[in-house]
C-alpha cells in the first residue's frame, strides 16, 4: 500500500499502522475448498515469493474454492511491499483464523508481537507448507540449542548448501516410484524449474520423499542430466512429514525446495502444490484426477535474483 506524500507525512508523525490494505484476500468461489482459509506468508529477497504466491492463491480461490490471504514484508516508512525488509511481516494475525499456512520466507526476524502468531500456528496442529528457502532467523539454522533451527526441527531440513550450480544448473523433478500413487502426485507428470537443487542431509526417518531433484546441465528443460555423483543419489526435492510441537498436537508438513516464482511456470509443480493443499487439509479424497491449475490472468514472473523485486 503506497500513500500520497501529504498523507505520508502525517503517518510518519504518528507512526505507520498496518491495516487490511497491506495484504490481499481472494475469497473462495465454488469448489471443495469452500470454508477453508489458507494464509500465505511471503518475504524473501531472491525468489520473488511476492509474485508467485498471489498467483498460486488465486488458483486455489478461483479454481478450487479456498479463501486465500497473502501477506507481505512491508516497508514501515512508506507502506510498500519490500522483500528486503526482514523485520516487518504485516498481517500475521490472520493466522488466527487460518486452517493452513503456506510459508515462503528467507531469513526473516519479525518482532515478538508478530512472531507469536507463527509460533502459535506451528504448535496448533494445523498444516504447514514451506517453499524453497522458508525459515526464520529467530529460529537460527546455526543454533546448537535447537539444532538446525526452525528448518530442521519443523520442516525436516535446514540450510546446507547449493547442490546444483546456482543460476547454471536447473532442476528436473523425478517422482519417487515407490510413492507414485500418493494423492499429492495425482495428475503430476512433469516438473521442471530454473532454480537449482539444494543439498539435503538431515531428513528424519519418518519423512516421505515424493519427488527427487535431478540436476540438469543447463537452464532449459530439455537439457541433459549432469553425469556422475551429483545425481547418484539424487537429493530430495519435495517431501512430507509430521511435526509434533510443544502442545502435543501433530501437524502435516509439506516442504518443497523448488517453488520460486519462475519455477511456478511449471504446470506440474503448480498441480502438485495445489494437490498438497487438499492433502494437508484432509481433502485428499476430493483431489481431481487432474486438478485445474490454469493461472488466473497473465503470469509473467520475474527471474530470481537479489535486488530485482518490482517496487510498489
Amino acid at each position: 500500500m503506497k500513500f500520497p506524500a501529504g498523507i505520508l507525512i502525517v503517518l510518519l508523525a504518528f507512526g505507520y499502522r498496518a491495516d487490511a490494505a497491506d495484504w490481499v484476500v481472494y475469497e473462495g468461489k465454488e469448489g471443495p475448498g469452500q470454508g477453508k482459509h489458507i494464509v500465505f506468508v511471503t518475504g524473501d529477497e531472491e525468489y520473488r515469493s511476492e509474485e508467485g504466491m498471489p498467483m498460486l492463491a488465486k488458483i486455489l480461490a478461483v479454481r478450487h474454492g479456498f479463501k486465500c490471504t497473502v501477506l507481505f514484508a512491508i516497508n514501515p516508512v512508506d507502506g510498500t511491499i519490500d522483500p528486503d525488509n526482514q523485520t516487518n511481516l504485516v498481517g500475521l494475525e490472520n493466522l488466527e483464523s487460518a486452517d493452513m499456512m503456506v510459508l515462503f520466507t528467507r531469513f526473516r526476524e519479525p518482532p515478538d508481537e508478530q512472531m507469536k502468531y507463527i509460533v502459535d500456528f506451528v504448535n496448533s496442529g494445523k498444516p504447514l507448507m514451506a517453499l524453497r528457502i522458508a525459515r526464520f532467523a529467530r529460529y537460527d539454522w546455526r543454533s546448537q540449542e535447537w539444532r538446525g533451527g526452525f528448518g530442521q526441527q519443523v520442516l525436516g531440513e535446514t540450510w546446507i548448501s547449493h547442490h546444483g550450480v546456482h543460476g547454471k544448473e536447473s532442476t528436473r523433478g523425478i517422482v519417487n516410484d515407490k510413492l507414485k500413487h500418493h494423492s499429492i502426485l495425482k495428475g503430476v507428470d512433469d516438473i521442471w524449474g530454473p532454480t537449482d537443487v539444494y543439498s539435503i542431509v538431515h531428513l528424519p526417518q519418518d519423512t516421505k520423499v515424493l519427488v527427487q531433484g535431478q540436476v540438469l546441465e543447463g537452464m532449459k528443460p530439455t537439457d541433459k542430466p549432469v553425469s556422475g555423483p551429483k545425481n547418484n543419489p539424487m537429493m530430495p526435492l519435495i517431501w512430507i512429514r509430521n511435526y509434533t510441537g510443544e502442545t502435543g498436537k501433530t501437524t502435516r508438513v509439506i516442504c518443497s525446495t523448488i517453488g520460486a516464482a519462475a519455477d511456478l511456470e511449471s504446470e506440474g509443480l503448480r498441480r502438485l502444490l495445489v494437490n498438497a493443499c487438499y492433502w494437508a487439509l484432509g481433502l485428499e479424497k476430493r483431489i481431481p484426477a487432474r486438478s485445474n491449475v490454469d493461472t488466473v490472468g497473465d503470469y509473467k514472473p520475474s527471474f530470481f535474483g537479489f535486488g530485482k523485486f518490482k517496487k510498489g
